[in-house]
């Protein structure tokens, strides 16, 4: 996987919010469950953040994430060549 520090993305999804980069970050630790849940730790950007504070708002489908998913995971996600075009096409008129 790739993950880029990028706040630009963030800036264009967020744009009359600041976006910028920790001061110290948000931490948050695993429970003192035994001695190596308490080395594990996580450092949140003030941009990961904002981002997992929108998430519940958002539009996304979850259902259809998942199916897709699903279907690139079994190798039977397919999209017409046709449907394709169209879009780029109806995108670079605009429309």
């Amino acid at each position: 996987m790739n993950v880029n520090n990028n706040l630009q993305g963030l800036q264009q999804l967020f744009p009359g919010q600041e976006v910028g980069k920790a001061e110290g970050g948000n931490r948050a630790t695993a429970a003192a469950a035994g001695p190596q849940a308490a080395a594990d730790q996580a450092t949140l950007s003030a941009a990961a953040s904002l981002a997992a504070s929108a998430a519940p708002d958002s539009d996304v489908r979850m259902e259809k994430v998942l199916a897709v998913q699903k279907a690139l995971a079994d190798g039977t996600y397919n999209v017409p060549a046709s449907d394709v075009a169209g879009k780029l096409i109806d995108q670079m008129l605009g429309k």
